[in-house]
């Protein structure tokens, strides 16, 4: 099963400190910007998501159909298959794609510990 490009979604308290810090750490702007409230700051191939007000708490986001510069990977596993998958080895879904619809969508599920894990297709 082939998840897709990785990163972390951070739940942060201030864009501005958190975009600042991470700069510092060697990253770089690559999408997203202040005025939406979120930036995507990329170093080599790792990923962080910084984001205000969006949600209470961080998220492992994986997406299928990506690599880390957001371009479309052929071939790739549709979130609908990875769902089928994860449904056939029992893993709680927290929320579903649509399972006869095409295209974007997205799925979660949390681990053993509560964290939060997004499958999140935009292809």
């Amino acid at each position: 099963m082939k998840l897709g490009a990785f990163s972390i979604s951070l739940s942060v308290n201030d864009l501005e400190a958190s975009r600042t810090f991470y700069e510092k750490l060697g990253f770089a702007i690559f999408a997203g910007s202040m005025e939406q409230s979120y930036l995507i700051m990329k170093n080599g191939n790792a990923l962080v998501g910084l984001f205000y007000g969006m949600f209470d708490n961080n998220i492992l986001t994986f997406n299928p159909g990506w690599d880390e510069n957001a371009k479309k990977l052929t071939p790739y596993d549709d979130v609908r298959e990875i769902q089928k998958h994860l449904k056939a080895n029992d893993v709680s879904l927290v929320k579903e794609a649509d399972e006869n619809s095409e295209g974007p969508a997205s799925l979660m599920v949390k681990d053993p510990d509560g964290n939060t894990i997004l499958i999140d297709q935009h292809v």
